[in-house]
């Protein structure tokens, strides 16, 4: 059995405050210490904040280095290794696979949860977390690559009657994150190729910007409003509703600035 720990700690939503006290004394323990953003990024904050706030040296892995394991996992057979998260832990499929293969590695593992998007956006709006279906990430098009399956997902959401939280495309290497009125412009060309009629420019979308952060930004309109509007710095997700409960449409109007007269037509449906 090996000597070595792994530990999967989750950062939070925004910046190195986020951190919680399990988390900051794992890392302390930590021989070696690595982290990776292209899963998610604390916008608030730096590597040279973390740093100085954990006491150590931080490896940042790219996206590769991070699926093939090998410099940590090496490591970790006979040292403490702790590899740092964007948000929680183990939401990425990634990261499991990871703690996997440490396991059968022989290499004893631990996580230190964080804060997640998936609990912050869907609470920020007041909407009920258990009416949420499938999540969803909106890519940036390429000349030759626009896949079309997160159109499909929200539809398979919605005729549940389910929300769908929809997480934006990070290219962390060249500091590309894709913002709530990008994200508006992909849903409306989706639904321009595939025609069947999932948007509409009067429907409702929430968006949710710097989730975590002192002052997030929270807004539920009308799509057509929305796409006229910005949101500021990264990073941003967007919420579209399924069918909403009359508290929740409250919600929308106390937390989201959801208009009244929209409010009023979302009661009667």
């Amino acid at each position: 059995m090996s000597q070595g720990k792994l530990s999967f700690i989750g950062l939070g939503l925004y910046d190195e405050k986020d951190l919680s006290l399990k988390a900051l004394e794992t890392i302390k323990e930590s021989d070696y210490v690595f982290a990776e953003f292209y899963t998610s990024i604390l916008s608030g904050s730096t590597i040279e904040k973390l740093e100085e706030i954990c006491g150590k040296k931080i490896t940042v892995l790219n996206r590769e280095e991070t699926e093939n394991g090998t410099i940590f996992l090496s490591k970790a057979k006979t040292n403490k290794v702790s590899l740092l998260i964007g948000g929680d832990a183990l939401t990425a499929t990634t990261h499991v696979d990871l703690r996997i293969r440490a396991i059968q590695q022989g290499i004893h593992t631990s996580v230190v949860h964080g804060s997640s998007v998936v609990t912050a956006v869907p609470g920020l709006l007041g909407l009920q977390h258990y009416k949420f279906g499938r999540i969803t990430t909106l890519v940036t098009p390429e000349k030759n690559y626009f896949p079309l399956s997160p159109y499909d997902l929200i539809k398979e959401n919605k005729k549940q009657g389910l929300h769908s939280l929809v997480l934006l495309d990070i290219k962390t290497e060249k500091n590309q994150f894709m913002t709530a009125e990008q994200a508006l412009e992909v849903l409306w060309k989706m639904e321009e190729q595939k025609k069947e009629h999932l948007f509409s420019k009067k429907d409702v979308i929430c968006v949710v910007a710097r989730a975590g952060s002192k002052q997030p930004l929270v807004k539920a309109d009308t799509f057509e409003n929305l796409e006229k509007q910005s949101f500021g710095p990264p990073l941003h997700a967007l919420v579209i509703p399924g069918n909403l409960h009359f508290m929740e449409i409250e919600a929308l109007q106390i937390l989201a600035d959801l208009p009244a007269p929209i409010a009023k037509k979302l009661q009667k449906v």
